[in-house]
């Protein structure tokens, strides 16, 4: 139905899905996988800057012994923290790329800029120039944050409604398998190069170069979005590519169907906003009600997001677990190896299972309770042994090692939360949210505060977990900071955010009807309510045209004629 929200989805049996023969076929899959796989360009980063860091041939490089502990402290934060800066801008100006260029030459741009950013740093850190390594993660994040945008946008338009979670998730699930190959790649180098060898951070470095011309090569093989080709005004092409995408004659009344319920929308958001230009768009997502709580929400995700810690824990995985009484380089890498790839169990796990099958709200409360949970244990073991972190050359005590364990095992079970809770769900809410007319703007604007929020954190971390001499709030103190902002992100999400799951790109404006304090507890309701009233005009319309009966298709999208004893649907219903 246009109007209504599909049963959650069994993902080994997609034929009861409700969609035709075929839909789930190959060309689908490929091009989820061929964009999904540009949330490996943010994991890669993640997992790679703090190994490269950590090398002494490049601290050696930057005489990074030279400096004070604030300073070493300050570095190691605007180092790893620079591609977030960089990121910010790449999500602001997506938008702009996205909706003048398309989604597939949008791809091509970020690879280039990822590609040409990384080449910067390395030659920059081989030379010890501090400022060409600045400059060339900046330049590397202008393509990361481009990423972050266009993969998610590109999926939630080509995929069905009935599994937009699940292929939207491949991209949060590839952030993972980045950061599993950088993890390993850093790993595997350590072991077998030496440390006062370049190559020891180079060649796990030049896996950002090897994945953006992967990535780039990709899109020769991919179709543009429809709903962009829509936007373009090309109807036909739209079609065709739908067709393909479905495995559909283009004729058919399920690709005519789709295409004349993208070409509604997108032509009564025109109608609503017709001749106002992008400084419209501005207005329309600032000032229109519906809009301005989708904006609140996808914003106070990201915000809250990377504010609990998580994300952090990732970049600076060896540092904390050295922290919580992990001995030896090679033990702090291999176990952060592990971290990885338990991370990118808990996305597939949380893309097969969870958010298509329980919903987008309950799998984040889930995710984001295991996170709390987590983030407090560590927190009190922290407080209990507070020399760890704080004072050099302390050993812990035997009596503390199960506690040291356990504390390790909670950061790991951390990073199941944050796969099945706000990574996962902050790129599929922000990507399904907002209406086609505005969807790219909207989606650049969030993720440019998602990489604003996420370099205010990198680039705090290193100094929170200083002692409080040094200027910092120690390691216990830290940890408590993300517990109470996972807390409360928790309360937040019961209270403010609706379900999307199921629901259709062009029926998601029915969620946001209510006051803005009655959305996240009512909003699902209110809107089934309005699916049904939805669904009965359309039999209504049906049965009064009469079955069988064939109209000729009129072209402004108002109405579609179906055959072979179906019923006539009215798409522009008020």
């Amino acid at each position: 139905m246009a109007g209504g929200v599909k049963k959650p989805v069994n993902v080994f049996n997609l034929e009861h899905t409700g969609e035709p023969a075929g839909v789930f076929n190959w060309r689908l899959w490929f091009a989820v996988v061929s964009f999904g796989l540009l949330g490996a360009a943010r994991g890669i980063d993640e997992g790679l800057i703090s190994g490269a860091f950590n090398s002494l041939d490049f601290q050696d490089a930057i005489n990074y012994d030279s400096y004070t502990l604030k300073e070493r402290a300050n570095i190691k934060a605007n180092v790893s923290a620079m591609v977030q800066i960089g990121s910010v801008g790449g999500a602001l100006i997506a938008f702009m790329i996205c909706d003048r260029i398309g989604r597939i030459w949008g791809v091509r741009v970020l690879c280039t800029l990822w590609a040409i950013g990384i080449a910067i740093f390395m030659v920059g850190g081989v030379a010890g120039n501090l400022g060409a390594i600045y400059a060339g993660r900046f330049v590397a994040g202008l393509g990361i944050g481009q990423a972050s945008v266009i993969g998610p946008v590109y999926i939630a338009e080509i995929a069905p409604a009935s599994v937009r979670g699940l292929c939207t998730c491949f991209f949060s699930g590839a952030v993972y398998l980045g950061i599993v190959l950088a993890y390993f790649t850093n790993y595997g180098c350590h072991l077998h190069i030496a440390s006062t060898d370049h190559n020891q951070w180079l060649v796990p470095t030049s896996l950002h170069i090897m994945f953006s011309g992967v990535l780039c090569s990709l899109t020769f093989f991919q179709v543009e979005s429809p709903r962009y080709l829509i936007k373009q005004g090309k109807r036909e092409a739209a079609a065709q590519v739908m067709a393909r995408l479905r495995q559909q004659p283009v004729d058919s009344d399920y690709i005519i169907l789709s295409i004349n319920e993208i070409q509604v929308s997108h032509e009564h958001e025109l109608e609503a906003t017709e001749g106002i230009g992008w400084t419209g768009k501005l207005k329309e997502l600032f000032c229109n009600k519906s809009n301005l709580y989708r904006l609140y929400m996808s914003t106070a995700v990201q915000i809250l997001a990377q504010w609990s810690g998580a994300g952090s824990i990732t970049l600076y995985a060896p540092d904390l677990f050295e922290i919580l009484g992990i001995s030896g380089s090679s033990e702090g890498l291999l176990v952060t190896a592990v971290f990885g790839i338990v991370k990118l169990c808990s996305a597939v796990c949380c893309a097969l299972f969870l958010v298509d099958f329980i919903g987008r709200k309950k799998a984040l409360i889930l995710g984001i309770a295991l996170q709390a949970i987590a983030m407090i244990y560590v927190a009190s073991f922290l407080t209990a042994v507070p020399e760890l972190g704080v004072v050099d050359g302390f050993i812990l005590p035997a009596s503390k090692l199960a506690a040291s364990r356990g504390a390790i095992a909670m950061i790991y079970i951390s990073g199941v939360g944050w796969a099945l809770g706000w990574n996962t769900m902050a790129y599929i809410l922000t990507a399904e949210l907002f209406p086609l007319r505005i969807r790219a703007l909207a989606t650049s604007w969030v993720m440019g505060l998602h990489f604003a929020a996420q370099y205010g954190n990198t680039r705090a971390v290193p100094n929170m977990l200083l002692p409080l001499a040094k200027g910092g709030i120690s390691p216990s103190g830290t940890f408590w900071c993300f517990a109470a902002v996972t807390t409360f992100g928790g309360i937040w999400v019961c209270f403010s955010v609706p379900e999307t799951g199921g629901r259709s790109l062009e029926s998601m404006d029915r969620l946001f009807d209510l006051p803005w304090y009655k959305i996240g507890l009512y909003g699902n309701r209110d809107a089934e309510r309005q699916d049904q009233v939805f669904n009965e005009k359309e039999r209504a319309a049906g049965e009064e045209l009469g079955h069988g009966e064939q109209i000729e298709r009129i072209e402004d999208g108002k109405q579609v004629a179906q055959t072979d004893q179906t019923v006539i649907l009215t798409l522009h219903l008020s």
